[in-house]
């Protein structure tokens, strides 16, 4: 059983999270918390930004800390029970089964017909992947398959959404696309953990941007503050 966490009023409360590849000490005392607003995380390649997803979906074993998720720590238990307590994940990459068709991926989560997300449902939200629902997913668009990826997490209903990096290597008209679903997401009171390193993406959609450098949380700053800032740009992105 894990242990109880006092949350604080965060859906999630991390705490202390410190995470080691061999004797390289990737993730160093990472804190933060979050409610229902949309945050995001940014910084250059290497900080240890998906490092620290795989460390909160249980992909990659933890050295100490705690991850609260609505009062549980979910450090410790294997993905599937992560996923179960509320928290889907969109990998970095997509992960789309070449060989199974659009249709196939969304059956194969098996969300009730009752739930807020649903085939249904999912098939409204992109209407581009109901045109597709018969083509395998070799077959797909980089963009196609990046709504398939979010679709797919959607449909286990989630109370806390994690996308890593969901705009990358997508044309511009995607990217818009996606932003669009985003903030209707969030409109919804969908609360959503955003990993990124476009930064106009993540300062339009979220609220509040969190910057890691060296595997530590170097600022927390509003992203209001983040797009106008060059200085602070500069300083934890390189952005000139």
């Amino acid at each position: 059983m894990p242990e109880t966490v006092k949350p604080g009023g965060a859906i999630l409360d991390v705490q202390d999270l410190n995470v080691y590849y061999g004797r390289v000490h990737v993730l160093q005392d990472v804190s933060f918390s979050m409610g229902a607003e949309p945050l995001g995380v940014l910084g250059r390649n290497g900080m240890g930004k998906s490092t620290l997803v795989k460390a909160l979906m249980g992909f990659i074993p933890t050295e100490s800390g705690t991850a609260a998720f609505e009062g549980q720590n979910i450090i410790g238990l294997p993905s599937y029970k992560i996923n179960r307590r509320g928290i889907a994940y969109v990998p970095q990459g997509r992960r789309i089964f070449r060989s199974l068709t659009v249709h196939e991926h969304l059956t194969m989560v098996g969300a009730p017909k009752n739930a807020r997300w649903n085939i249904e449902a999912i098939y409204e939200t992109f209407p581009r992947l109901a045109e597709r629902k018969k083509n395998g997913g070799a077959d797909l668009s980089g963009g196609e398959q990046q709504m398939l990826a979010i679709a797919r997490a959607l449909l286990s209903n989630p109370r806390l959404l994690i996308m890593d990096e969901p705009s990358e290597g997508l044309a511009p008209t995607i990217v818009d696309h996606i932003a669009e679903v985003f903030r209707s997401l969030v409109s919804a009171g969908q609360a959503v953990l955003l990993i990124e390193q476009n930064l106009r993406f993540a300062t339009e959609l979220c609220d509040r941007i969190l910057f890691m450098v060296n595997g530590q949380i170097a600022a927390d700053l509003p992203a209001t503050q983040v797009a106008r800032d060059s200085a602070v740009q500069e300083k934890f992105l390189g952005v000139v």
